[in-house]
């Protein structure tokens, strides 16, 4: 077992491990966090709420690899969730403002990609596919204004959901 403390001095994520290309679980035992593939917050992202994950197919995970985490911040200052999104770079275009999540961005507004954000509120994760599949990216408050500041290597998104921790 190993506990990883530096994401947060309040939130602990434990990491047991048995075999590290095995077998690989994680509780979160407060908050949300966002697990990275790659060392510096980079690669693969996974969202995971408090709970406990058997393995890495749990978090949907293409491995059991981590190398980074993320708290993501939540609170007063973060109760309420506001974002824009544009069918275009540099926040042109058809815009929406969404406040709850949104599990199929096609079937609500006929939109299978987002070019750019506005992120007025709160925290968010992207996927890839609807019902919150496929790749994920951690979005904060700030301008994204085109797929790269994200990290996405083209500007599909599938659902979006505010990143929250459910009780």
């Amino acid at each position: 077992m190993r506990e990883v403390t530096s994401c947060s001095t309040n939130i602990k994520i434990q990491l047991y491990k048995k075999l590290l290309l095995l077998s690989n679980s994680v509780r979160v035992d407060s908050g949300c966090r966002m697990l990275y593939e790659q060392p510096n917050y980079s690669g693969l992202q996974y969202f995971l709420r408090r709970r406990d994950y058997a393995n890495h197919q749990q978090w949907m995970g293409l491995s059991g690899s981590i190398c980074s985490c993320r708290l993501i911040p939540h609170g007063p200052h973060t109760s309420s969730h506001r974002i824009r999104i544009y069918e275009r770079e540099d926040c042109r275009g058809q815009m929406v403002e969404i406040t709850e999540d949104c599990s199929s961005l096609h079937d609500r507004f006929h939109l299978s990609e987002i070019h750019s954000y506005n992120m007025l509120e709160g925290s968010w994760v992207l996927y890839e596919l609807p019902n919150y599949q496929g790749r994920q990216h951690l979005l904060r408050p700030g301008d994204y204004r085109r797929c790269l500041d994200w990290g996405a290597a083209d500007a599909r998104v599938g659902s979006l959901r505010r990143a929250v921790e459910l009780y």
